[in-house]
């Protein structure tokens, strides 16, 4: 038997963007707090992605910010905090922000570290208590069992909120080893699948001079959408913002295509190319007629060598490439994961319907959203709306 008395009525389990906002949320109603966090330290997977700069939200019409989301019981959600409150809410932890010019929201800094030492000194001040190396292992004697530095403890708060994480980066923190103990107890969830997530190719020696270059003002079409990015070539295969957006369609089945020449139609490519010399190597030919970048001949190279040398049937292959994708990078190695919680499972206010009294949020929950801003302001706004249905029922 546990012979600890409980520390807190109001824990929650996971110390990420969706587990911090609860906490605050559940402090400022008057809730004593604690946070138990798996790790030696808070918030791993949001200090690495904002090593090269933390991506807060996006400023773009709320409307089209919505769009981005493909779940539509999360909209409301997000709708009660947007990109707008996200702005606020930095700025009132001190902390500066600009906007770039896609929209992209950073902190002035362009770092995580600072903004999560705000945060972590905010909820200190209002009496929230961390701990560290408390490891969540599943539901025992009526309770939440934990393993912890100084043994095994049994906590029976009044109310709970869950902020675990999906399935990708498991060394910093996400491995769902939740599912099957919420699954157990009746609560539906969806398997997890990758997203945001690199793409296989099978790369001939050539191309290794390429690798670590990105592919710029290219269009990139699948299953039907089409949008303007950029993506990255590695030994392994491509990845990049551009790619990444096509989640949700490659994952599908459906077939890559790139456009090369985005601001220019099939028609206007084929009499520039025709205008160029015959005499001149392929490659010279579509970087004089078209000003194509070496990486972009090279892909045509690579995917559809020998390449035709009548001007129509190139323009062809110049407007829509086909990409040999060989499959998805794992799912580990996936910035987000879809899948989780289903929404059947959950009330309007995210508390589990098979577990009275416990909330959920962050990526755990059955949601799907590119980079750019969406993901953590949707993290950011779940845990919002968990920690406060959470305080009321305390």
């Amino acid at each position: 038997m546990d012979r600890h008395p409980t520390l807190t009525d109001a824990l929650v389990i996971g110390a990420g963007p969706a587990g911090l906002m609860a906490a605050a949320e559940l402090a400022r109603a008057g809730r004593r707090v604690v946070i138990a966090e798996a790790k030696t330290s808070p918030a791993r997977k949001f200090l690495m992605a904002g090593k090269s700069g933390l991506n807060l939200t996006r400023a773009e019409p709320l409307p089209a910010f919505l769009g981005h989301y493909d779940a539509p019981w999360l909209q409301p959600i997000v709708n009660a905090f947007g990109p707008s409150e996200v702005v606020a809410w930095a700025q009132g932890l001190g902390v500066e922000v600009f906007t770039g010019s896609t929209g992209r929201v950073f902190p002035r800094a362009m770092k995580a570290s600072p903004l999560l030492r705000a945060w972590l000194a905010d909820l200190a001040g209002m009496g929230v208590v961390l701990r560290t190396g408390w490891r969540w292992t599943g539901f025992d004697e009526g309770g939440l069992a934990f393993d912890t530095p100084e043994g095994r403890r049994i906590e029976r708060p009044k109310t709970t909120v869950l902020a675990l994480g999906g399935a990708s980066w498991s060394r910093l923190g996400s491995d769902a080893a939740w599912v099957p103990w919420l699954s157990g107890r009746g609560v539906e969830v969806t398997p997890f699948a990758g997203s945001n997530l690199g793409w296989r190719i099978d790369w001939s020696d050539h191309m290794a001079a390429h690798f670590g270059k990105p592919v710029k003002a290219v269009a990139l079409s699948a299953g039907g959408g089409t949008g303007r990015g950029e993506f990255v070539l590695s030994e392994r295969g491509i990845e990049g913002g551009g790619i990444y957006a096509l989640t949700r369609p490659l994952r599908a089945g459906s077939r890559l295509t790139l456009d090369l020449a985005p601001d220019l139609d099939v028609a206007e490519v084929a009499r520039r190319l025709a205008r160029a010399s015959t005499k001149d190597a392929a490659s010279n030919r579509l970087r004089k007629a078209l000003g194509l970048a070496p990486v972009h001949v090279a892909l045509l190279q690579e995917w559809a060598r020998p390449l035709p040398g009548e001007a129509a049937a190139l323009a062809r292959l110049v407007k829509a490439l086909p990409v040999p994708l060989k499959g998805p990078r794992p799912m580990d190695e996936a910035i987000s994961t879809a899948g989780g919680i289903a929404a059947s499972a959950l009330t309007s206010e995210l508390e589990l319907r098979a577990l009275p009294g416990v909330f959920v949020c962050g990526e755990m929950l059955d949601w799907d959203a590119p980079t750019g801003g969406y993901l953590l302001t949707a993290c950011l706004a779940t845990g919002r709306r968990a920690g406060r249905a959470a305080a009321k029922a305390a």
